[in-house]
């Protein structure tokens, strides 16, 4: 009965990490404020975005900032964050926002690709087609789970220091000499740098942290609780 369930679920919570949650959140606090400080630059130094025209180049660091570090970033920590949730809800969560990410990326691509960018691509392809669609075998997926997890982070890495290597090439290019002068636009543009970058090394802090990863317990009760529905689904009793 669901009564039964929902205490089997309860009972199968792991406690979640004291520290996991602040760590998250301050996570939050610098994806959210350096997603303001781009459009803040772009407005105040860059002369905004537009689709047409000059400015339309400004959208691509936008959609960098947001699609391939912000969402893409966030899509990672999903199983961090709701370790005891459902794998089915995590996994369509981590899906949404990888949709998301790749959707905004896709735009910004178009506007300014860098040739690395194409590596995504793959990657959220493959990833759909084992973990999203029921056709993919479960020891299929168990074989490629390290490798879609090490792609997944060498890739978000790997946006993280383009776009501080793009945000560096973008002052030389305008400030010259005088990047070096704390221009109020050096100032701003730096500290955007220092927000992506500690955007960055928080999420991959926390995905590396062995006791804040997923119980498995919780793979373990998903697992049996998928089963379970699906068998008592199929029974005579259920229909």
């Amino acid at each position: 009965s669901s009564s039964c369930l929902s205490m089997e679920s309860h009972a199968g919570l792991a406690a979640t990490p004291r520290a996991l949650p602040y760590y998250v959140a301050f996570s939050q606090l610098l994806g959210l404020i350096a997603v303001a400080t781009t459009g803040a630059w772009l407005g105040l130094y860059r002369g905004g975005i537009a689709w047409q025209g000059v400015l339309q180049f400004n959208v691509h660091p936008l959609c960098m900032v947001i699609g391939l570090i912000f969402l893409q970033g966030d899509a990672l920590l999903v199983y961090r964050v709701f370790r005891n949730e459902t794998k089915r809800t995590t996994k369509v969560l981590h899906g949404l926002l990888h949709v998301f990410a790749f959707i905004i990326a896709l735009v910004g691509e178009f506007l300014g690709t860098h040739g690395w960018t194409l590596l995504s691509d793959p990657q959220w392809l493959v990833g759909f087609g084992f973990f999203l669609f029921p056709g993919a075998s479960f020891s299929l997926r168990s074989r490629y789970r390290p490798q879609h997890i090490f792609f997944g982070a060498t890739i978000f890495l790997l946006a993280v220091g383009t776009a501080l290597l793009g945000l560096k090439e973008a002052l030389l290019f305008k400030l010259g000499a005088k990047y070096s002068t704390f221009e109020p636009e050096g100032v701003l543009a730096n500290m955007l740098g220092l927000l992506l970058a500690g955007f960055g090394v928080t999420v991959l802090y926390i995905l590396t942290r062995a006791d804040w990863k997923r119980p498995p317990q919780a793979e373990e009760q998903a697992l049996s609780m998928d089963f379970k529905t699906l068998t008592e689904g199929d029974s005579p009793s259920s229909q």
